[in-house]
């Protein structure tokens, strides 16, 4: 069956499977099937249980462990991960009290961090130099995603200007894993090295269930430098004549094995959600299932919360999203922004066509719905930022304080500080408090759409003021840089053929609703806030679950599309204030936010070309 169908799929296996009991009354109940997502974190792993209609009951957590042997290095280990995951799972099992034997697939989603296995005896990999060798017995062999330790090779790579950079707006992000890969080979002894495998975090995970070698296009294509076969003439997927270049020829033996192999040929490739194996009876006991449960091939984290929130049925008319709403059709993503906002926030939009954007990752075929494309953009600190400024400003404890004694958390009690201010003077917007204050943040450099590192933030109109009313005006200025930031990666987007027109959220600063009232305004369009805001992503991991259930005798499965149409929940939609003085104003500072943008890095130009010469 076609991935672009839009008609529903049933799977009489499936429908089949539904087990009945008879209670003491002899009424016939019919067990409801249910799906588990795993979402593996920068901080936690969590397990949801989903039923057939797409409603959560069961939602736990667990800390994972994190290690930071040097400044920049972040470690973390499957072994612990691993047993966070199970933990979550039985607790979620247990809420409701759910039968294992209804579980019908599992899907999971990960951080893109670079996971090392011995590729003759499948156990960890210690990352941790100089010697590599496990002292601690912790297993940590897995470097995070925001570990900076490949410096000089992420130069080096990017130095080569090699076609596939194309893919990852122009550069390879120090983020990605191919230059830890090379970090690893220039540190580790060459009979260590040598001995290694490489996973995403993801397909690691994905692998630990079932013994399954089969990768996820999500994880290779987005995150490796993986070019899907057929795009721009790649033949293998793995560019040969690229990784001979940077250093890293040893992984082109054996066609690829180590990385995966070449799909059909010694590997195995999917798109997300399709079947990759069944759960293992190992994995099984340790979670509390029974083996022979779908697997489904797995996603990179921000990819999960696009699966978990853009299926929603919109109804731009009225206030909320509307369940009862025909069947949305898959074209209908192509207009709706996933924003996946947590510390930083990602910007996922797909095109039925490659689009390339600069400083914008991707295009990138084939990674959650076949012969489609994702975009990924992003801000480098969101969530982040709006913890700095808070918490580095002189009045900080005594909000804290203050915000106490009302049993609020700090951003709640600021946005109502906020609206006292405003009644206060008579403003007819929060917005209009801050009029003169410019403030710029990108203190943890650019991400999208200038893809600068060394982006600094700026304040016009700096006061005096340490108080709480110069705080809440930091903090207001702060969440309206967010705004028009996210305004400019959307205009960028849409410049070079995206046609965004809606904004789909997900994440904690969703309940902020000054700031997604200022997004909605500052970016002219809708936010879409869903119903699960905390559980987005976990839950759009549940739906590969669904998918990877769905699989026949014949290998055909439900379109992910059509999985996230029918489970996807209804939340509301946050519109752009009407008030002409607000748009207007917003506008005004969206021209000054761009000139701040612009004249940061011309005036970085020109002194450095003053300076030129002068310290050797």
């Amino acid at each position: 069956m076609s991935q672009h169908s839009s008609m529903p799929f049933r799977n009489p296996a499936r429908q089949q499977s539904r087990q009945m009991s008879v209670d003491p009354h002899n009424e016939i109940h019919v067990q409801q099937d249910h799906y588990i997502g795993i979402d593996v974190g920068t901080g936690s792993a969590r397990a949801c249980i989903m039923n057939s209609k797409g409603d959560i009951v069961g939602l736990a957590s667990e800390n994972i462990g994190l290690w930071q042997p040097e400044t920049g290095y972040y470690e973390q280990s499957t072994t612990n991960i691993w047993r966070c995951i199970c933990s979550s799972i039985h607790r979620a099992m247990d809420q409701h009290n759910v039968d294992p034997s209804s579980i019908r697939g599992i899907g999971f989603d990960a951080t893109c961090s670079l996971t090392v296995f011995n590729q003759e005896t499948d156990e960890p990999v210690c990352v941790t130099g100089p010697r590599f060798d496990n002292n601690d017995g912790n297993d940590r062999n897995v470097i995070l995603w925001l570990d900076h330790r490949p410096v000089e090779e992420t130069k080096k790579i990017n130095a080569t200007n090699h076609n596939l950079l194309r893919y990852v707006g122009g550069q390879m992000s120090i983020e990605m894993e191919i230059p830890k890969v090379l970090w690893l080979k220039n540190n580790m002894p060459k009979d260590v090295f040598d001995k290694c495998k490489f996973y995403d975090l993801t397909d690691a995970l994905t692998h630990m269930a079932t013994g399954n070698e089969t990768r996820s296009f999500c994880s290779v294509v987005c995150k490796q430098g993986y070019v899907p076969v057929g795009v721009d003439g790649s033949v293998k997927g793995w560019q040969e004549d690229f990784l001979t270049e940077i250093g890293l020829p040893d992984l082109c033996e054996d066609n690829f094995k180590r990385m995966g192999g070449v799909n059909g040929v010694n590997g195995r490739y999917v798109t997300a959600g399709e079947l990759i194996g069944t759960l293992s009876a190992k994995a099984g006991a340790e979670m509390g299932l029974p083996a022979g449960i779908a697997v489904g091939s797995g996603v990179i984290d921000a990819y999960a919360g696009w699966i978990g929130t853009v299926g929603a049925k919109v109804n731009l008319k009225g206030d909320t999203l509307n369940s009862g709403q025909a069947n949305n059709h898959v074209s209908q993503a192509f207009t709706r922004l996933a924003a996946v906002a947590g510390t930083s926030t990602c910007h996922l939009a797909m095109s039925d066509k490659p689009v390339f954007v600069n400083g914008v990752w991707g295009p990138y075929r084939d990674v959650l719905i076949p012969d489609y494309w994702l975009a990924e953009g992003g801000q480098s600190a969101t969530g982040e930022l709006l913890k700095h400024v808070i918490e580095t400003h002189p009045a900080f404890q005594e909000a804290m304080s203050v915000a106490e004694t009302f049993n609020a958390n700090i951003y709640d009690y600021l946005n109502e500080h906020l609206r006292e201010m405003q009644e206060k003077v008579n403003a007819p917007t929060i917005s209009y408090l801050g009029r003169h204050f410019f403030f710029y943040g990108d203190l943890f450099g650019n991400r999208s759409p200038i893809a600068d590192p060394d982006m600094k933030g700026s304040v016009i109109g700096l006061s005096s003021d340490k108080s709480i009313d110069g705080l809440a005006m930091y903090y207001y200025g702060t969440m309206e840089f967010i705004a028009l930031q996210t305004h400019q990666i959307i205009e960028s987007m849409n410049n070079s053929g995206h046609i965004i027109s809606s904004i789909f959220m997900s994440g904690s600063q969703c309940q902020n609703a000054v700031l997604m009232e200022l997004m909605a305004t500052a970016c002219e369009m809708p936010v879409l806030i869903p119903r699960y805001v905390h559980a987005a992503v976990v839950h759009g991991a549940a739906m590969l679950g669904a998918k990877a259930a769905s699989t026949d005798k014949e290998g055909n499965s439900e379109p992910l599309w059509n999985i996230m149409d029918r489970m996807s929940k209804p939340g509301k939609a946050v519109y752009p204030n009407k008030d002409a003085g607000e748009r207007k104003l917003l506008q005004a500072k969206y021209k000054v936010f761009l000139e701040q943008c612009e004249q940061q890095r011309a005036f970085r130009k020109e002194i450095d070309e003053a300076v030129e010469g002068w310290v050797r």
